[in-house]
């Protein structure tokens, strides 16, 4: 089995990263995506993360729908730091026969060295950057994946503006986000 791995906070899981992830499984032949909520992002520890079950469940009904999409908590069960190369490790042990493709973007490649024992991480896994068509980071393994400007930061930004956030992300977050009051207080 091909599996994709796509980690991230999703603290709002958006379009952008479901569209990316379907174009990532087209480019690769992939037979599942798995998204992997980070319990303790190690890049952004100074900032306030939505809890947990709240960003299981937006990433759940994001991906609802899409039999080759599935959401592992396997980051979320483990204290501390969400290291990378634990969780390949982890998915190695749990299917020895899996071939594992760890999907990033342009930006994380260029810090990939700097990353927890970063040299661990290409024995483990495919190292493969989803890039705007024409990116080419040197050295990296490349699909040219449809990049919309949607980010995270953006979205908590304008709900805690009263902006509408419809378009940007599916329309059962955006009810989540509603319902639960998230994001009210200025973008972190």
């Amino acid at each position: 089995m091909k599996l994709g791995l796509f980690g991230g906070t999703f603290d709002p899981p958006h379009n952008g990263h479901l569209i990316v992830a379907q174009d990532a499984l087209i480019a690769l032949a992939l037979d599942r995506i798995l998204f992997i909520p980070a319990r303790v992002p190690p890049h952004k520890r100074h900032l306030r993360i939505t809890p947990a079950a709240l960003r299981c469940a937006m990433l759940e009904v994001a991906i609802a729908g899409n039999a080759q999409f599935a959401m592992d908590d396997l980051e979320l069960r483990r204290e501390g730091p969400s290291w990378t190369v634990d969780t390949l490790r982890a998915l190695r042990e749990r299917d020895t026969a899996a071939e594992l493709f760890l999907l990033i973007g342009a930006d994380q490649y260029a810090d990939l060295a700097t990353w927890h024992d970063a040299a661990e991480i290409p024995r483990l896994a495919h190292v493969v950057v989803l890039a705007r068509r024409g990116e080419r980071p040197a050295g990296a393994r490349v699909v040219d994946v449809t990049r919309i400007d949607i980010s995270g930061t953006e979205i908590r930004r304008r709900v805690a503006a009263g902006q509408p956030i419809r378009y940007l992300v599916p329309d059962a977050v955006d009810a989540i986000i509603r319902r639960e009051g998230l994001y009210r207080t200025p973008a972190r």
